[in-house]
């Protein structure tokens, strides 16, 4: 094992034993809290029973240390430099660390996990949260959740159950944000041992691609109508008990699976999707980036793939050549803050945002010209250290 894969592994090894804390430590909170009856445990805000989407470009950072969610109206000044403007109200305060959220397609709900609950926010005016269903729970889980996503159509929740066997899918109430329980399919690992990751839902539907770490990825059909997932994954293994895949990014045309991959032969993997949901890797594949490869997203255009590397701090960028072929881009990586842990594009396109869970800054915003990533703001969440693990932006 080289040095890089060695501090590769240290750092994921650390940084999992951190995120099972956290989890742990925020479902046995949330276990007592219900043993003795305090319902409804975060702060009592506007109830919410309908809501309508909005267009505003708006991001939402996770502040696992001050249990609270930080939110920023995205704009361009007149000088053409991007801002960041604190939204009214935040950070929104909560009683547990938040550890995962998802915006709905329309951007009428933000969706939080926190401990074993899943809470859901309406977006309003200017960016606002007003937590809805009288500030209780949409769903309750039994050990927490790693990851959500939606599907397009707005319709499906899934979310990633932290106990490696079992994901959770959710009927969305458009109207209200309560979450109905249609299934919990369990699953088992490609290779090695699971380390629930993510999930993703492929743009156009069709598809639902899971991540769990050293034990590899699953490709499950998905069928929108029904919302339910097929019962036989596609199993796509690490091939290495040092390797894992953390993230996980579609294209719009469900023709490129792009994977941050850590470890044994780190960096971005990319796999064609085929007939069925059938991954064949790229010529070239893994294509090399900084240390620690956690999180994965496309640009606006689908012409360029960013990679988050949370061991060095940087942010790897690559355009997007013929049969998925990557290049790495003039410049990257990209100094980033400290352990950064989570990418996101606003939804104007022109804006790359990252979440630094050891601040340095907390929040980074990077203009794009031909790919290239220049940092064009940066704010702290909070009282540092906030443990900024997650950034959002609305569609």
């Amino acid at each position: 094992m080289s040095g890089a894969e060695k501090m590769e592994r240290e750092d994921e090894v650390m940084h999992a034993e951190k995120k099972r804390f956290r989890l742990l430590e925020a479902a046995l909170a949330g276990a007592l809290l219900l043993l003795t009856g305090c319902g409804g445990f975060f702060p009592p805000l506007t109830t919410t029973t309908t809501t309508t989407s909005t267009t505003g470009d708006y991001v939402y950072v996770a502040n696992a240390t001050t249990e609270t969610i930080s939110g920023y109206v995205v704009s361009t000044s007149s000088a053409g430099a991007g801002t960041l403007t604190e939204i009214s109200g935040s950070p929104y305060g909560l009683s547990l660390a938040p550890s995962e959220m998802v915006i709905t397609p329309s951007n009428s709900f933000l969706y939080v996990s926190a401990g074993v609950d899943l809470y859901a926010y309406a977006i309003g005016t200017g960016g606002v949260l007003t937590l809805a269903n009288s500030s209780n729970a949409v769903a309750i889980t039994d050990l927490g959740v790693v990851s959500m996503d939606v599907s397009p159509d707005g319709k499906w929740l899934f979310a990633l159950s932290n106990d490696g066997t079992t994901i959770y899918e959710y009927a969305i109430n458009t109207s209200t944000g309560v979450l109905t329980l249609q299934a919990t399919p369990t699953y088992t690992p490609a290779s090695g041992t699971v380390v629930p990751q993510m999930i993703k839902v492929a743009p156009g539907g069709g598809y639902v691609f899971v991540a769990l770490g050293t034990g590899g990825d699953l490709v499950f059909p998905f069928t929108t109508s029904t919302g339910l997932l097929g019962a036989t994954p596609l199993k796509l293994a690490t091939g290495s008990t040092k390797t894992s895949d953390n993230a996980l990014a579609v294209d719009s045309g469900t023709t490129y699976l792009y994977i941050a991959r850590s470890g044994t032969g780190s960096g971005v993997a990319v796999y064609s999707i085929g007939t069925g949901g059938a991954l064949t890797e790229v010529t070239g594949s893994p294509f090399a980036a900084g240390n620690g490869p956690y999180d994965v997203i496309l640009d606006s255009t689908g012409d360029y793939v960013y990679a988050a590397n949370r061991t060095d701090g940087t942010i790897s960028g690559f355009s997007i050549g013929t049969g998925g072929i990557l290049t790495a881009l003039s410049g990257s990586p990209y100094t980033s803050g400290s352990v950064v842990t989570s990418l996101a594009r606003d939804n104007s396109g022109d804006y790359v945002l990252a979440a630094s869970d050891g601040g340095s800054p907390d929040l980074g915003m990077y203009s794009m010209t031909t790919g290239k990533l220049t940092l064009a703001t940066s704010t702290t969440t909070g009282t540092d250290p906030t443990g900024a693990l997650m950034v959002v932006a609305t569609h």
